[in-house]
C-alpha cells in the first residue's frame, strides 16, 4: 500500500505571483522517499537554481532522516536534482535570465505510481501593497463564506 503525500509551500502564494507551473520529478537517494511518504519534508525555505551544466536543482529542501534507517540514511538538507524535459528547462532558463523571475517549489507530492514529484512555479516577487491586497481578498472571501453558512 502506497501512502500519498501532499506537502504544500503556503508562503509561496503569499510572497510570490505565480506565472507558470511545472511538474518535475526528483532524484532521491536512500530512504528519502520513505520520509516523504510519512510527510516529514519541508519546502517553505527552498528555491530552485541552474548549475553550470544547465541542470535544475532544488536547494534548501528539508527531508528529515528516516527514523528506521541505519547507517545508509540520507542527509536532511541537500541539493536535489529536478527532472524536466529539455524544452522546459530551456524556456525556464530564458525566462529567468531575461525577466528577472525566480523558480519556487509549490508542492511536493507522490503520484499514483508512488513516484515523488515537485510542482514548481515560475514566480515574480510581490510588493507589500500586493500582499495587503491578497489579505483583503482572503478576508472578504472568509466573510462571504460565513454569511452563506449562516443562511
Amino acid at each position: 500500500m502506497i501512502k500519498t503525500a501532499n506537502i504544500l509551500n503556503k508562503r509561496a502564494k503569499f510572497d510570490y505571483e505565480i506565472i507558470e507551473t511545472y511538474s518535475a520529478g526528483i532524484v532521491l537517494t536512500g530512504t528519502e522517499i520513505k520520509s516523504i511518504r510519512l510527510g516529514k519534508a519541508n519546502i517553505t525555505e527552498s528555491f530552485c537554481e541552474f548549475n553550470e551544466h544547465n541542470e535544475l536543482f532544488a536547494i534548501n529542501t528539508s527531508i528529515e532522516e528516516y527514523s528506521f534507517g541505519n547507517q545508509f540514511n540520507h542527509k536532511a538538507r541537500s541539493e536535489r536534482k529536478l527532472l524536466l524535459n529539455r524544452r522546459e528547462l530551456k524556456s525556464l532558463e530564458k525566462s529567468i535570465d531575461t525577466k528577472g523571475l525566480t523558480i519556487i517549489p509549490l508542492r511536493l507530492f507522490t503520484n499514483e505510481k508512488g513516484l515523488a514529484k515537485l510542482e514548481i512555479g515560475l514566480c515574480r516577487g510581490k510588493k507589500t501593497y500586493d500582499k495587503r491586497e491578497s489579505l483583503k481578498e482572503q478576508d472578504t472571501k472568509r466573510d462571504i463564506e460565513r454569511i452563506k453558512k449562516s443562511f
